[in-house]
């Protein structure tokens, strides 16, 4: 007993000891700010710093220093021109883009008609499948070849393959593409290139026989063929950089050296369709990706500043997640708040939409997807096909040239953005009260939801979108936020008969006789045991 009462006494002090030291630091814990318990070692952090309006800047309109050509634009290839692209692509099939087409025609008449989508890209060629649907918005990068509108040339053959997944309507009824919106309005602004480069020079730039002022050349492979590879020994590249007009990765980048595009001068383009209410809907398939360090640049917080002012003007921002490389590595890191890279424009998850990709039939997660908190859904960006970027191009192109003679598939980011692009401009034409949150919440609960905590994870974001879902689904954020109440359903009963009284005698009866019968018997017994002689006490043999 003294045993069992000492280790009592020992437990109720160690428990009044530990609550006493737990009582003592919980004043202490409450005074640590909430941002310093949870701060990684390194201070690096997913989300950006608040928005700071003071570094919204206005609009010039034109290139914010002196480019120069450095390489031959993309051209058409010599070979195989008579190849005609049939086939459906993949990524129309696993959308059911036809399906979604079907339902906005039904509705409204037309596919996204009345709609606007401004690609700030490398530019977008006049392709004959955009009809007269495109317009010019803007041209930042060099002044256009004589008669040639802003924003018009494209010698990358980037923006037009981006262009051309959001609005190209073919006019050949054997071919199986089709843009997402082929009656949407297309509105270019040529904002970067990797075919220029800064002119440090005061000299005029050589005289061109190329449009876009690019310096001629027979044995440059071209963007965007459709056929095999040319013969080897073409490029004009610049030295030491060794890519010729392509798409390194599929994206184009912001800020990097030796080519034309900076993040102010897309701050500035956003602000300008904002003022001038130029677009509904913006697509960016152009990134800046750096180190994540806890810091934000200049041109970041212009950027932040413009893409929250166009999307307080109601307008749709889409943008691509970004493509890793070795110069932007993949965020592989075990906690998703202490990124390795920062990509803007998708940093800016509360007012821009980012896209990730996914590849193949399978719908899996393209491996170079850009990870992070701030991608919002994913779409088809391997086995691209598109418009054929080339000037007088009226084809198809499926494959890209890189490095001289490598030929390889189109994929990026850069082409799952529009996909949403154009969906975005779909859900507009269907749903004219909705404003541009309202588009962007509707993308975002119809997707294809990945198995993780709240629907979405740093790979796909809430998932793979759904168009025929994005346009037909009732959703309970819309309706109040509560769920459609469902028309309550009358059971089918019989008639009650109120005016038979056989039950209720039947029932009376039986109980009346029950309680007779033990009346009776309880008589009986009581009768004879008053009966039994009182001295029999004599035991029972």
């Amino acid at each position: 007993m003294a045993v069992a009462r000492r280790f009592g006494t020992t437990r109720r002090t160690a428990t009044a000891l530990l609550a006493g030291t737990i009582g003592l630091l919980s004043p202490l814990a409450l005074t640590v700010p909430a941002g310093a318990q949870e701060a990684p070692a390194d201070g690096y952090f997913a989300a950006p710093p608040p928005v700071d309006m003071d570094k919204l800047i206005p609009d010039e309109r034109r290139p914010d220093k002196k480019y120069k050509p450095s390489k031959a634009c993309v051209q058409r290839s010599t070979l195989g021109q008579n190849i005609v692209l049939k086939n459906r692509p993949w990524g129309q099939e696993y959308l059911q883009i036809s399906k979604a087409q079907e339902i906005v025609e039904a509705a409204t008449g037309s596919v996204g008609g009345g709609v606007r989508v401004a690609v700030i890209d490398t530019g977008v060629t006049r392709h004959p499948w955009f009809q007269n649907r495109l317009e010019s918005g803007g041209e930042y990068v060099a002044t256009p070849s004589k008669g040639q509108p802003d924003g018009l040339e494209d010698c990358d053959g980037h923006g037009t393959e981006v262009a051309g997944i959001i609005g190209a309507k073919p006019d050949n009824p054997e071919v199986g593409f089709i843009g997402v919106a082929p009656d949407v309005t297309i509105r270019s602004y040529r904002q970067l290139s990797e075919n220029y480069e800064p002119d440090t020079s005061t000299a005029t730039p050589p005289a061109s026989s190329t449009t876009g002022g690019a310096p001629s050349s027979s044995t440059t492979p071209p963007t965007g063929s459709n056929t095999a590879p040319p013969p080897s020994g073409g490029g004009n590249g610049s030295e030491g950089d060794g890519t010729s007009p392509g798409q390194t990765n599929g994206g184009r980048q912001l800020e990097k050296a030796g080519t034309a595009g900076t993040l102010k001068t897309l701050a500035e383009i956003i602000r300008g369709i904002a003022d001038r209410n130029e677009a509904d809907v913006i697509n960016m398939s152009v990134d800046n990706c750096r180190p994540a360090n806890g810091s934000i640049t200049t041109g970041e917080q212009q950027v932040q500043a413009a893409v929250h002012y166009a999307a307080s003007k109601n307008i749709v921002i889409v943008a691509a997640a970004g493509n890793a490389t070795d110069t932007c590595p993949q965020n592989d890191q075990p906690d998703a708040r202490k990124p390795k890279t920062i990509v803007t424009p998708p940093w800016f998850a509360d007012d821009v939409l980012s896209v990730g990709a996914i590849e193949g039939e399978t719908g899996s997660v393209a491996p170079f997807s850009v990870h992070g908190p701030w991608v919002g859904v994913a779409a088809p960006g391997t086995k691209i096909i598109s418009l054929d970027p080339a000037e007088g191009s009226d084809s198809l192109a499926n494959l890209t040239f890189e490095n001289g003679d490598k030929a390889s598939e189109i994929q990026g980011t850069s082409f799952a953005a529009p996909y949403v692009a154009g969906l975005a401009a779909l859900v507009k034409a269907k749903y004219k009260q909705l404003d541009a949150k309202g588009i962007i919440n509707r993308i975002k609960e119809t997707a294809q939801h990945p198995a993780a905590p709240g629907g979405r994870d740093n790979f796909v974001g809430y998932g793979v979108i759904d168009p025929v879902a994005a346009l037909t689904q009732v959703l309970p954020s819309e309706v109040g936020n509560q769920a459609p109440m469902p028309a309550p359903q009358l059971a089918q009963l019989p008639p009650a008969n109120d005016h038979n009284s056989a039950p209720v005698i039947v029932a009376l009866a039986g109980t009346a006789g029950g309680v007779v019968a033990l009346l009776i018997t309880l008589f009986v017994m009581h009768t004879i045991r008053r009966n039994r002689p009182a001295g029999n006490t004599s035991p029972r043999r």
